[in-house]
């Protein structure tokens, strides 16, 4: 099978090319495995934080990609779940405990990283860790779900946001804009306030329903219940703690943070940042039930994610335009032509 793999960490920023085309023997499932003909596959930050060492995967060489989309190939012995021909997807997580905290288990496995991914044209999964994809979405449409939507589901669940009362959103990526039109459809009384860096991105903000979009430094006029930051920046986080009412909680919804300007943490102010019961959560991965409930409700939006799509063996490409461009919506890899 056609497959780009990851064989080493490196900078990004000296190696344009961090992945290497290859062809590889196709897996066969195990017990209670399913083996999918991956369709598309979403190109998501995290893989950036696994080439450039910040969760790096603990073998190489690995087949980076968890936002896949594909349809059942073959069984192994043991899978009730999933019929041959089904589409399914599959997110960040891979394999774990099935405890409601199994994204905190230290036997979490993530796709990609701990396992083999979706930049290929095959991957194997365990049939608990793959789900219905609903119709109403094509494959690239969906790709963005397993992750970015399904993380954003679970940052918005940790916000605690009720109707009504005012979200922030730190960047405005993949995940954000489908953050963004969840909200607006399970709290339309609730105001949406974007902070994004480049001008594109607040416009995108506003055509899908932001009630107010700035730069990142700027203030939003008013105090804010929660915010979200999606960012890969320390930055933001400063700024979102200054944006929040006494009690709000910034949710910070990233696997790592870069090194670039962590500098600035050294700058927060107790008074101005941390005080009047202003709380921090961070999100850890998703679960399983996470993407059993995120799936059906992104149907019953219905979202409409923005894809961009690149061909597999222009995956390094996608990589590249993801850190360096300006993102609006998400990248989605085609590999089943």
């Amino acid at each position: 099978m056609r497959a780009m793999v990851l064989d080493r960490t490196m900078t990004l920023s000296q190696d344009s090319t961090p992945l290497r085309f290859t062809r590889m023997e196709k897996p066969a499932p195990s017990v209670r495995e399913i083996c999918i003909r991956v369709a598309t596959c979403g190109v998501c930050h995290t893989e950036l934080d696994e080439i450039e060492g910040r969760t790096p995967p603990p073998v190489f060489p690995i087949v980076p990609g968890h936002e896949v989309v594909g349809y059942v190939d073959a069984s192994g012995p043991g899978v009730t779940r999933h019929q041959a021909g089904a589409r399914v997807g599959v997110g960040w997580i891979h394999h774990s405990s099935g405890q409601d905290d199994e994204n905190l288990s230290p036997g979490f496995s993530a796709t990609g990283r701990d396992a083999m991914g979706g930049y290929a044209e095959f991957m194997t999964v365990h049939e608990d860790y793959a789900y219905p994809v609903p119709e109403i979405f094509s494959d690239a449409e969906a790709a963005p779900l397993l992750c970015a939507g399904a993380v954003g589901y679970r940052a918005l669940k940790l916000a605690g946001l009720g109707d009504g009362q005012l979200l922030g959103l730190m960047g405005f990526g993949g995940s954000a804009h489908l953050v963004l039109q969840i909200v607006r459809h399970l709290f339309p009384r609730s105001g949406i306030f974007v902070f994004a860096r480049s001008h594109s991105q607040r416009e995108f903000a506003r055509e899908l329903g932001a009630d107010w979009a700035g730069e990142t430094a700027e203030r939003a006029p008013r105090l804010l219940d929660a915010i979200i930051d999606t960012t890969p920046a320390w930055v933001p986080v400063l700024r979102a703690l200054e944006n929040l009412k006494p009690g709000g909680r910034l949710v910070i919804n990233a696997i790592r943070k870069e090194d670039a300007d962590r500098e600035v943490m050294a700058s927060i102010r107790y008074h101005d940042h941390l005080w009047m019961e202003k709380e921090v959560k961070t999100v850890a991965n998703v679960t399983s039930r996470d993407l059993a409930e995120f799936l059906p409700l992104a149907a019953e939006v219905p979202l409409k994610p923005k894809v961009e799509l690149y061909e597999l063996e222009d995956a390094n490409r996608a990589l590249i335009d993801l850190k360096y461009g300006v993102v609006h919506g998400a990248k989605v890899l085609r590999i089943d032509t």
